[in-house]
């Protein structure tokens, strides 16, 4: 199933509820939206990005928040400034646990760029059907807050 949201421009796909897709157009460069989105869990925050305290151990990023606790984050790939790609750990006290895999990809368009987040593997989580539809239905209605949240901070900026 495919939406778009006329008031953001986020498109949004649902896929068996496994998969999340989300886009939405910021007018900045690739290499500004990079320097946020190249950073593990820049999207665990309410109203406004905030700053991190986070700790690296190789792969694993700890992310601290001082509202929401401790998540942790395997970076995958990252190939700036075009594509970054992190397991998002189910279990912040197991580097082995189960995971979403969250993507993003930076477009270039005629006025800034097409940032486009995806985040699949929700039907792998372990615990009931209900528990996995409401992590699922909880993130997707996150990611369009967060992509908003994220061009808000990327153009609103002094040195945008």
């Amino acid at each position: 199933m495919s939406a778009t949201d006329p008031e953001t421009t986020t498109t949004a796909i649902y896929d068996d509820l496994d998969r999340i897709e989300r886009e939405i157009l910021i007018e900045a460069t690739a290499e500004r939206v990079w320097q946020l989105v190249s950073e593990p869990g820049w999207y665990i925050n309410d109203s406004v990005i905030t700053e991190h305290r986070i700790d690296r151990d190789g792969d694993l990023s700890t992310v601290h928040d001082p509202v929401h606790g401790a998540f942790v984050f395997r970076t995958v790939k990252l190939d700036e400034p075009r594509y970054a790609a992190f397991r998002w750990l189910a279990d912040a006290s197991d580097p082995d646990s189960e995971s979403t895999l969250v993507e993003f990809w930076i477009a270039d368009s005629e006025s800034g760029v097409i940032l486009k987040v995806v985040e699949s593997g929700f039907a792998s989580l372990s615990g009931s059907e209900a528990e996995r539809r409401a992590r699922f239905d909880g993130n997707a209605e996150g990611w369009k807050l967060e992509l908003e949240l994220a061009r808000t901070h990327l153009t609103s900026r002094s040195d945008a």
